[in-house]
């Protein structure tokens, strides 16, 4: 986890590639509660035998999922610390450019695009790319925007 003792020196960082969390597992049964969860039960997600015969060669987690996990990454990534609070802000650019086959471990890196000051806060856009072990390609793409609101004696 790459720690800042405050937003000057989150802004010092921008343009670095900030680390890679640890590899975790997507299971059939973390897609299956997300597709309850989603009321997107597609066969390609939790139809394993279906699926078996699909495109894919067996089940796929959703995309929506992999994105879900950002702020579970995030926490394992930064933290800024003289913060009054920090907010999640949005996101830019969100692509899945290939999938993520149930049983895979993932892992997320991150680098920081950019910090800027608002009336409200400095606002943080860090680009964090999922990948699956043993694959070429990433499996999401995302800009994140995160709002970091100092304490008042922090914000210069």
């Amino acid at each position: 986890m790459r720690i800042f003792n405050n937003v000057r020196e989150l802004k010092a960082a921008v343009g670095e590639h900030l680390g890679y969390t640890e590899w975790r597992r997507i299971t059939q049964e973390r897609v299956n509660l997300f597709a309850d969860a989603t009321d997107d039960h597609q066969w390609i997600h939790v139809d394993v035998d279906k699926a078996k015969e699909g495109p894919f060669g067996g089940t796929i987690a959703h995309g929506y999922l992999s994105l879900s996990l950002l702020p579970s990454f995030m926490t394992e990534l930064v933290r800024v610390d003289g913060l009054a609070m920090g907010i999640n802000y949005g996101l830019n650019k969100v692509r899945f450019p290939a999938p993520v086959p149930v049983g895979a471990l993932i892992r997320a890196g991150a680098e920081l695009v950019d910090v800027k000051g608002t009336p409200s806060g400095y606002l943080s856009n860090m680009r964090l790319t999922i990948e699956a072990e043993g694959q070429k390609r990433p499996v999401c793409i995302a800009e994140t925007l995160s709002l970091y609101v100092p304490v008042p004696d922090e914000s210069s």
